[in-house]
Order: structure tokens, then sequence, then C-alpha cells
């Protein structure tokens, strides 16, 4: 019995680790700025958005939506993920396209809008308190 709960607890633990159901690796992020900052200017209006390198697998896309407000992805594409093909937001600033595949998503919640993708775009974690923007996993 012990060494049936020890197995399960270890296949738990290895299943749980590694990948979310989008493909996209689980690495950490932790990005706060403040939202006066002028870089983020961008998102005091609807549909305005940011694009922040260096954080998640292939940088951040914060954006801020007019149904949910602000919103965070993973700048890498669902569409083979080890690629790690980098979305870029379209002229109309609700969309964003994987130039690899050719794949678009939709800003407002991350679901693919063709069917070149099965997958959203992996989400992270909003917070918005005294005038800074937190994103985190």
């Amino acid at each position: 019995m012990k060494k049936s709960l020890i197995y399960l607890f270890i296949s738990f633990v290895l299943v749980s680790c590694g990948k979310d159901p989008s493909g996209i690796p689980d690495v950490p992020v932790n990005f706060h700025v403040y939202l006066a900052d002028p870089s983020m200017q961008a998102l005091n209006r609807v549909n305005g958005y940011v694009e922040v390198p260096g954080y998640g697998v292939a940088g951040l896309i914060i954006y801020n939506s007019a149904f949910s407000g602000y919103v965070a992805y993973d700048r890498c594409s669902t569409v083979n993920p080890d690629e790690k093909c980098i979305v870029k937001v379209d002229d109309t600033g609700i969309t964003a396209t994987d130039p690899c595949s050719k794949a678009v998503f939709s800003l407002e919640d991350g679901a693919p809008q063709n069917s070149n993708a099965k997958m959203p775009l992996k989400r992270y974690s909003v917070s918005s308190r005294g005038g800074y923007l937190s994103v985190t996993n």
C-alpha cells in the first residue's frame, strides 16, 4: 500500500511538470510595471497593447480588452511550439498572427481565429493595483 502511494505521488509530480495543454513550456513569469511609464501608454486605451520581450517563452503581449480588462499572453505560437515562432500583433490591434504557420489569434481571449491553430495562446494572470500592473503565473 505504501509503495502504491509513493508511485502515485511520483507519477503525479512527473505529469504535472513540463508543458501545459497549449504545448508552451511552463516558465516563471514575474513582470511588474507602472502604468504611467511612457512605454505602457498604449494600455491606457481599449484595444491598446504592448509587446514585452524577455518574459515567458517568447515575450509577452499585454492587451487592454474591452470585455476583460488587462490580459497577457505568451508570444510563442501554439502551432508547433517547439519552433518558438513569435506571434505579431496585426495592424487591426485585435488579432495576432504566427508568421510561420499563418495562424491567427484573438487578443480578446487568445482563441484561434482560423483552422491553422487548434489551441489558444498561453495566458498569464494579470492584476492591477495602485497604478501598477503585474503579470505572473
